[in-house]
Parts: C-alpha cells; sequence; structure tokens
C-alpha cells in the first residue's frame, strides 16, 4: 500500500482561498503535508505521483445531513432503518448500530466525489438519535467512522405529528412538550448522578435515554434539528438557548424569510433536499434561492442532499443549482466542503485542502458543479479509491 501520494500540478480549489492557483500537494500516511508551486518527491522511493496537470482539485465533498447506510438501494424486504417507529423519544439510539458499509449507494456517493458524511436517524421522532461522520471507503463502520457521536437528532414540524398523531403527539406544542420534559429530565439526572458522586447506592436508576441526553445538557454535544417551516426554526432556537445547547439547524426550507435573523442568531444552517417537489405543506418555500440568500445574510450555509431523499453522488449538482438561482459559487463550494465540515464538527480534518488535514480529494476535467464535468478520481486518506481509467 502506498503511503505518499504526489499530486503534480494540479488546479487547486482549496475552499479556503476565492481564487485558485497551480501546486503539488503531498499526502503522506493519510494528511497533507506540503503544499506548494514545486514539490521534490518525483521518482523518490514509496511516492506515488500523480500527474493532474490540467484538472481541477477539490477538497473531497462532505454532506452535513443524510441517511446514507441506513435508508439506500434494496431495502424494501425488511424496510430502511433511519427511524424507530415504536417510540417517538429515542435519544439512546447510535447510528453506527445501523449503518451498513455495504450497502453500494455508498460506493455511488464516492465516486460522486462525496468523502465524508453525517448520517443518523431519520426525522419522525422528536427524538431520533446520534448522527455519526463516516469516510465512504471501507467494509466496517468502526474502521470508516470519524466521528461516533456528532450531534442528537430532534425534529420539529410535520414529521413527528404525522407519524405519532396516534400516540401523544397531534400538534407542534407538543412535540416542544416532549423535548423540554427530556431535556429537563436529563438536567435533574445529572445533577443526581453528580450529588451522588461515586456512592453507587444513591445514584439515579440508570436510564438510557437521559444517559444519552447528558451530553447535550453539558454542550457537548448539539442538538441537530429538523426544522422547514419559519416558526420551527424559531421554535428550536427558543429550546437551544432555554436550555443552553448547543444546536444546527436542519433543512431551513424557510430561511429567505426569515435569513436577517438566522444571521444574528449565528446557528449554522443546512439546506435541502431541494431537488424535490414541494411533497408537503411546510415546503411550500422550497427553492435553490434560499442557500444563496442565507449566505448573502451572513450566515453559515451548508447544502444537503438528506440522501436517499436525492440521491447523495449529486450533492454537487445541488450546490450547481443553487449558483444557478443566485448563490456565488465559492459560497456554493463551501456549502458542500467546508461549511458543512463545520457544520457536523469535522472540520479539522476535512472540508479544505490545508496541511494537516485529511488527503480527501475530488479531481475532475472541470467544475464538479456542473453536469458535463467529469470526475477523474477520488481519494480518501491518500488512497485512490476511484478513477475513471479503471
Amino acid at each position: 500500500m502506498q503511503h505518499t501520494i504526489l499530486l503534480k500540478q494540479g488546479t487547486v480549489h482549496d475552499a479556503v482561498h476565492k481564487t485558485p492557483y497551480v501546486a503539488d500537494i503531498l499526502v503522506e500516511h493519510g494528511k497533507i503535508t506540503e503544499i506548494g508551486p514545486l514539490l521534490d518527491g518525483e521518482g523518490a522511493e514509496g511516492v506515488q505521483v500523480l500527474d493532474v496537470s490540467g484538472l481541477q482539485v477539490y477538497p473531497g465533498f462532505v454532506e452535513a445531513h443524510c441517511h446514507l447506510g441506513l435508508d439506500g438501494s434494496a431495502i424494501g424486504f425488511e424496510g430502511a432503518d433511519y427511524n424507530e417507529m415504536t417510540d417517538s423519544i429515542t435519544p439512546q439510539l447510535s447510528a453506527v448500530d445501523g449503518l451498513n458499509p455495504q450497502d453500494e449507494s455508498i460506493r455511488l456517493a464516492m465516486e460522486g466525489g462525496v468523502t465524508c458524511v453525517a448520517a443518523g436517524p431519520g426525522s419522525s421522532n422528536v427524538l431520533g438519535g446520534t448522527f455519526a461522520v463516516y469516510k465512504t471507503v471501507g467494509k466496517r463502520i468502526d474502521d470508516m467512522v470519524i466521528k461516533e457521536k456528532a450531534a442528537m437528532k430532534c425534529a420539529f414540524g410535520e414529521n413527528p405529528k404525522l407519524c405519532y398523531k396516534e400516540n401523544n403527539i397531534s400538534s407542534r406544542m407538543s412535540t416542544a412538550s416532549h423535548l423540554r420534559v427530556m431535556l429537563s429530565r436529563a438536567k435533574e439526572y445529572l445533577a443526581k448522578k453528580e450529588a451522588a458522586g461515586e456512592d453507587v447506592l444513591k445514584q439515579p436508576a440508570y436510564d438510557p435515554k437521559l444517559e444519552a441526553l447528558i451530553p447535550v445538557i453539558q454542550g457537548e454535544l448539539p442538538l441537530k434539528a429538523h426544522a422547514h417551516q419559519a416558526n420551527d426554526i424559531y421554535t428550536a432556537i427558543r429550546i437551544a438557548k432555554e436550555f443552553q445547547t448547543g444546536l444546527a439547524i436542519d433543512h431551513c426550507t424557510d430561511g429567505s424569510l426569515i435569513a436577517d435573523d438566522l444571521a444574528k442568531e449565528g446557528y449554522p444552517v443546512a439546506v435541502g433536499p431541494t431537488l424535490t417537489h414541494a411533497s408537503k405543506f411546510e415546503l411550500k418555500n422550497k427553492s435553490f434561492e434560499t442557500p444563496g440568500d442565507l449566505a448573502r445574510a451572513g450566515c453559515q450555509v451548508s447544502i444537503i442532499t438528506d440522501s436517499p431523499v436525492i440521491p447523495q453522488q449529486y450533492l454537487a449538482l445541488c450546490a450547481g443549482l443553487a449558483v444557478k438561482s443566485g448563490m456565488d459559487e465559492f459560497d456554493a463550494l463551501q456549502a458542500i466542503t467546508l461549511n458543512a465540515a463545520k457544520h457536523i464538527g469535522v472540520e479539522s480534518r476535512v472540508g479544505s485542502l490545508e496541511v494537516g488535514k485529511d488527503g480527501d480529494f475530488v479531481i475532475a476535467d472541470g467544475n464538479p458543479m456542473v453536469s458535463d464535468t467529469q470526475i477523474k478520481y477520488v481519494l480518501i486518506d491518500g488512497q485512490v479509491t476511484y478513477s475513471a481509467a479503471r
């Protein structure tokens, strides 16, 4: 196995600097160690040289919200694994226990340039469980995960109402109330644990749901809020402030209507899936203009597919459609690279081409956000995982 690879003379779009530049990039043991105009190493023992002159070099694309590996191809027989439909409150669930690396949709995502995703429980449950972040190559999820617990999924709006309307939720007020109750119980549970100290006889009875919420209460694990409609977004913000938790807003369909407020609040927003019909009432303002409106207002914007709602490999195409609808091209690139990595808390490893970061690359013959561009290579951790020549 090659441990060192030198990418020669590609046009680098690093997702940090707006202007691309021609450079060599050296990757050793999976990490970028040098970026420079002309680096030594050609002909050196153990160095694989990849001539990418005339090609465009991008960071591997990052998806901030999807269900890849929990719902994809050939799942009809037994059903998908991204929602636990027996209980509306399941914070104790962990995505890594359901992710299936053998699902071919993961391979297709990688071949489309998506090298890192945040995937987890769906949007039916008030509390759904934890999202995991993983690379899109491998056969064992334990070896693919780079962050096992990235965020705690919660949901607002139509989904909890419709899925649990015969089981204790029939209004937005009920959803918010259930979430508040669980967060309040988790605070109380944590206080009792801390007061008991090492005395096991004084410890509260073990509760897996409350245990799972302790990192949320302590500010270590953000809430990942499914919220389309403006009132649901405001409710998510209200609750996050009440309990002093972290928060990321996913979907944000009404974002254009409240872009100025969202910019002032400062929470990261992920927009999508937009390449679909407005299939329910809360999606009536769905538009590819939304990411650009939010970015111009000053928000940290990601673009998402919500795969399999949109097949994961079309993430870059969704960014391109946002550009077509008025988004700045560099903002759109950051929306599927650096901003997405920040949204899920892995920006120290992925999302841009910088020394010290993982060697994840998309190398194409043009702009990958344009449909007729061909991806020539994909690299993950410095290894060529896809080559169009093969």
